[in-house]
């Protein structure tokens, strides 16, 4: 994976990564709310001789005291000056666990000795730094003197009162919800990186190519005016008239048209299968957008809906189902009479599925099959809507039979194995993979297709003048609505509607 992966899967995953941080800075807050506030308050006392008359005893004094301090600093961490304090406040707590929440310090050059006390309350802290001050003084008097107040030669008197501290000094809100903010971020660019790593689904073009060698010949974008009801674009939607977002999926399919006819110049593809690794990618919908496509054109156009277990054709281009292809193979019925010509089109012929056999594969290999794709190749560009390649065998049948097949994926939901699985498929079967098209590309965000149809006011598309169909194609019984097929007919083994006029196609 290359760093712009990276920076996709966080962009990918960038809800995730906040909601994470998010999290993480409310788990922090919500620590704080459990634990014990602490308060810190200050008391100061200050080391001095007594009994100082003038001036030259007042020098000595001080440098006693000075010699004193650090012997007074041992002592603050006495066992007995925590049980003075305690029988003063009258705490219930050990002398072991006051001494934890006391800090005696002594500030360079000076006698002074500071006393930090911990307490559950502003209160209680300031009392128990008082009250240490008070203890060292006694502890001074009953080591150095005769155990009277201020009978000790060097003692300690009290300094300034401590102050009510105005917030506690544990747990700090800020840096704990600051910690947890940063935890989850971490958490959540994490979870991003092990997603992208570990996901195996199709989410860009170059990486598709990369991994199959074959070309995407199209991305079709997914846009919230194309729904299951309506599946069909208007091939002349410009940017001037294009709505809900259908001039992209329009101009997303003349890219595809336009890949196709310049994909070999000298022989471009007539006959195209259009198939998918699994149902839901799409295929159908593709297929008959991209047929109107090309009958845009003017070119002709036979769009056969060669799925016998799923067809979707006649429903998607408003047509009847009733009689089709299935009739035809079968001598049921005359491919004159079964082809239909849709009103959105003059170009485009359809040719329905028709009824629906016991053995769809043996039906789509026979040679009466491949006889009826040679005669329409003939005359026209065909299209054929196929089953899915991994279900069923009909599509891999049917490309074989074709120049070659266009495998549809969905983005963001084919994985690469399903993908991959798909094309061997097509290459034991001998077909040939034209490209894969990217369904249901968003427009924007990670996953967006690289170019976009900002331009649209600057381009406008021009109607394509339409081309008078082959008479041999399409009589006037071709137009006939013919009832729906929803019975399970079966196809018997009969003469082809009519004789073979080509050979296989590579």
């Amino acid at each position: 994976m290359e760093l712009r992966d990276y920076l996709r899967g966080l962009r990918r995953h960038w809800i995730a990564i906040l909601l994470m941080t998010l999290v993480g800075a409310g788990a922090g807050y919500g620590w704080t709310l459990l634990q014990t506030p602490v308060y810190v308050a200050g008391a100061s006392g200050y080391v001095s001789s007594t009994g100082v008359e003038d001036l030259g005893t007042s020098t000595l004094g001080d440098s006693l005291a000075r010699s004193k301090v650090p012997t007074y600093l041992e002592i603050a961490g006495f066992r007995t000056v925590a049980e003075h304090a305690i029988e003063e406040l009258g705490l219930s707590t050990t002398p072991e666990a006051l001494v934890q929440r006391i800090e005696v310090s002594n500030p360079d050059n000076t006698t002074f000795i500071k006393v930090s006390a911990q307490g559950s309350s502003p209160q209680e802290a300031r009392a128990l730094a008082e009250a240490w001050i008070d203890a060292m003084k006694l502890e001074v008097d009953k080591m150095e003197g005769d155990g009277t107040a201020g009978s000790a030669p060097v003692t300690i008197l009290p300094g300034d009162e401590a102050s009510l501290p105005s917030s506690p000094s544990f747990p700090d809100v800020q840096t704990a919800v600051m910690v947890g903010g940063i935890l989850g971020l971490g958490f959540g660019i994490a979870f991003a990186m092990i997603r992208t790593v570990s996901d195996r689904r199709i989410r860009a073009a170059e990486d598709v190519e990369q991994r199959t060698g074959v070309a995407v010949v199209g991305t079709i974008p997914i846009v919230p005016g194309l729904d299951d009801e309506t599946r069909l674009v208007d091939p002349s939607t410009s940017g001037s008239t294009g709505k809900n977002g259908t001039f992209a999926v329009a101009e997303a399919l003349r890219a595809l048209r336009t890949n196709l006819q310049f994909m070999d110049v000298d022989h471009p593809p007539k006959t195209i299968v259009v198939t998918s690794p699994l149902p839901g990618d799409g295929k159908s919908t593709v297929a008959c957008n991209l047929a109107l496509t090309l009958a845009a054109t003017g070119t002709t156009v036979v769009l056969v809906d060669g799925d016998l277990r799923r067809s979707m054709v006649a429903t998607t281009m408003g047509l009847p189902g009733g009689a089709g292809l299935s009739d035809v193979l079968a001598g049921r019925a005359a491919l004159a009479d079964v082809l239909q010509r849709t009103p959105k089109s003059n170009n485009l012929l359809v040719l329905a599925a028709g009824s629906v056999p016991p053995n769809p594969s043996e039906v789509l290999g026979s040679e009466r099959m491949h006889t009826l794709i040679d005669d329409l190749t003939k005359h026209a560009t065909v299209i054929i809507d196929a089953p899915p390649l991994l279900p069923v065998t009909d599509g891999a049948v049917l490309a074989h039979q074709a120049d070659g097949a266009l495998v549809v994926v969905t983005l963001r939901k084919t994985t690469f194995d399903l993908l991959d699985k798909a094309l061997d498929t097509l290459r034991k079967a001998r077909g040939r993979a034209l490209g894969i098209v990217l369904n249901k590309a968003p427009l924007r965000g990670a996953d967006s297709a690289a170019y976009s149809y900002e331009y649209r006011r600057d381009y406008t598309t021009t109607a394509a003048s339409d081309e008078v169909v082959p008479a041999d194609l399409l009589t006037p019984a071709a137009a006939t609505h013919v009832d729906d097929a929803d019975s399970n007919g079966l196809v018997d083994e009969a003469p082809a509607g009519a004789p073979r006029r080509g050979g296989r196609r590579s």
